[in-house]
């Protein structure tokens, strides 16, 4: 079937590649709708590689997605044919030992699509395990179905910070991730997060939402932010979700004695950290990779509609413009949070 196939660091093509056709036992096909690009997909694309995943042959990019059950295999209950559903895209080994404890996500042998050597989702139809198949409600249209991945990623932050009610919280970062930190965390009984970040442009998006407060780093220091806000005590919470060494190193000087720190963005070089500032006030660290049994309770707040993500999505362009949508998210547009990609 024709997808958008990553040939190479810097070449993409659509094209006829082959891909499971047929669901077999426990599995659902789907007629795919929606499907979201991510950093990694980009990151793919433009530098064929991240950490020791390379891309060393031709892979299908993709996995924010949704779409429409259109087959079932041997022994799936719970979904039929015409089911709108999201996919949760790391199928972990059901027999780890990370399993087992709920960790499913750092499963060592995990498939995660568009990782490779793992095809991704941005071809007209996939096959895929039903148990990480969810419906969406009809209050969720396909295009939020599609923003549940990055959103998963905010809630398993908020779940790592154990939130109290009334907490006051700081994001480092207001890319795509950094927003659905922030959200995460409203919807998880914050009552403020600043956000701060240099990308004004971003920073406007951000804080429209009502509970958000943003802090632009070009005018104003962070920590001079929190110290106002906090009467000098600082924040409950700090998400590091930027990756950038400076952030890192400056969670410490963020939190309040006895908080905690989240460590969502991933540097792409080690980065150093100020140990003595996380002792000194016995502030609490905690990382973030993807996500483990939130899912459900993501699309549940989207249904409800206390996380309205719709702002986020800056464009969809259809799946014959697939090149020129990744080309457009290479450029890194300030103004852009999520590019979509509508299946035909």
């Amino acid at each position: 079937m024709e997808a958008l196939v990553l040939e190479k660091k810097g070449e993409l093509a659509l094209r006829d590649i082959e891909m499971p056709e047929t669901p077999g036992p426990g599995e659902v096909k789907i007629a795919t709708h929606t499907v979201g690009i991510c950093g990694s997909d980009v990151h793919y694309y433009t530098h064929g590689k991240i950490g020791h995943f390379v891309v060393n042959a031709p892979m299908v990019l993709g996995h924010e997605a949704s779409g429409t059950v259109v087959a079932v295999g041997e022994g799936v209950t719970g979904l039929a044919p015409g089911d709108r559903v999201c996919m949760e895209p790391g199928i972990p080994d059901a027999t780890s030992r990370a399993s087992k404890l709920g960790l499913y996500n750092v499963d060592p042998s995990v498939r995660f699509w568009a990782t490779p050597p793992i095809h991704g989702c941005l071809a007209p139809e996939v096959v895929h395990p039903a148990a990480f198949t969810y419906k969406l409600p009809d209050a969720v249209s396909f295009a939020e179905g599609a923003m549940v991945e990055p959103f998963a990623i905010g809630m398993q932050a908020a779940v790592k910070a154990r939130i109290t009610p009334g907490d006051l919280a700081v994001v480092l970062g207001a890319g795509p991730i950094g927003m659905m930190v922030a959200l995460a965390a409203l919807a998880g009984g914050c009552a403020r997060v600043l956000v701060a970040d240099m990308a004004k442009p971003k920073l406007d998006i951000i804080g429209q939402y009502d509970g958000i407060e943003t802090i632009h780093i070009g005018t104003t220091d962070p920590a001079e932010a929190v110290a106002q806000a906090t009467d000098g005590w600082g924040a409950d919470l700090v998400f590091e979700c930027s990756g950038a060494a400076p952030a890192v190193l400056s969670v410490g000087k963020l939190a309040r004695p006895g908080g905690a720190v989240v460590l969502v963005g991933m540097p792409v070089d080690p980065v150093p950290v100020d140990i003595v500032a996380l002792q000194a006030k016995e502030l609490r660290v905690e990382t973030v990779f993807r996500y483990a049994n939130v899912y459900d309770r993501a699309i549940a707040l989207m249904a409800s509609g206390k996380v309205d993500l719709k702002p986020l999505i800056s464009a969809t362009l259809d799946f014959a413009d697939s090149v020129a949508a990744f080309d457009r998210a290479a450029e890194g547009r300030e103004t852009d949070v999520k590019l979509q990609i509508r299946m035909p």
